[in-house]
């Protein structure tokens, strides 16, 4: 098998998966499902379905965690004649559990989640990123169609470059820092103002591993998501290395937006 992921992946999945089935055939029915969710740690999500979930663990369900950087897998099987009303009542029950963690199935990625949302809305986003440094819109970038809902991505890593891009105030970075709320807020609305998007997502933080205070320690960030009725802002901790700092803060970023969507759709409907 070569080694390379690019080329032992596709191989394993045309070659090597139905080389196994044919020659080690399950026997019954196999039923699998993959939820994707974020936001919760793998040891929150198995304490919060473990005991749910025991009956039908004890009638053969099989619940697999798999934690990857800022998400968890949770992967719901069974086999035989039940199997599919076993993982239907256990997603069923999942979803009554921790729905709101949940962005998408099997081999969704939130990026693309996102992109697809935004399209069948036929809204925009604008970025205005300072210590993800362009992280954010690589991923959605990386998602086919996204020139139709992504109108700019800013990396305004300097103050003058935040106020000469973006319109924030002197006083408000000298006053309050450019790792602070204020600073993140004036970010996204400046971003959503200059680029007429639906949506403005801003990041301001201290990516480390130098450059933290006792106020301020390394991994702070700020994420601010301007609106066209409010700007909502985040002050997790993120107390990572660089590049796992920065994906793990994009991923809260692309969250916030997905969660404020999809509330905007329920106030439509109701």
């Amino acid at each position: 098998m070569p080694g390379p992921p690019r080329e032992l992946q596709p191989m394993f999945s045309e070659q090597v998966i139905p080389l196994i089935l044919e020659r080690f055939p399950r026997a019954g029915a196999f039923v699998s499902r993959t939820l994707k969710t974020t936001g919760l740690g793998e040891s929150v999500v198995q304490e919060r379905i473990a005991a749910p979930l025991k009956h039908l663990t004890d009638a053969g369900l099989e619940v697999g965690y798999c934690a990857r950087t800022g998400e968890v897998d949770l992967r719901l099987a069974a086999r035989g004649a039940g199997a599919e009303k076993i993982v239907l009542e256990a997603e069923q029950m999942v979803r009554q559990l921790i729905g709101q963690h949940i962005f998408g199935e099997n081999d969704d990625q939130l990026e693309a989640v996102i992109v697809r949302l935004l399209t069948e809305r036929r809204e925009t986003l604008a970025l205005a990123e300072s210590c993800t440094g362009g992280c954010i819109a690589n991923r959605i970038t990386n998602v086919p169609g996204a020139s139709a809902v992504l109108l700019a991505g800013l990396v305004t890593y300097s103050n003058d470059a935040k106020q000469k891009f973006l319109g924030v105030r002197g006083e408000t970075l000298a006053l309050h820092g450019a790792v602070s709320e204020p600073v993140a807020r004036e970010m996204a609305e400046g971003a959503r103002h200059k680029t007429g998007a639906h949506f403005a997502i801003a990041v301001t933080g201290i990516a480390g591993p130098a450059g933290g205070t006792p106020g301020k320690p390394v991994g702070t960030v700020f994420i601010a998501l301007a609106t066209d009725r409010h700007t909502f802002v985040l002050n997790p901790v993120n107390r990572y290395d660089r590049e796992t700092f920065k994906y793990v803060t994009s991923q809260q970023a692309l969250e916030l937006l997905r969660r404020t969507v999809l509330n905007q759709i329920r106030m439509t409907n109701h």
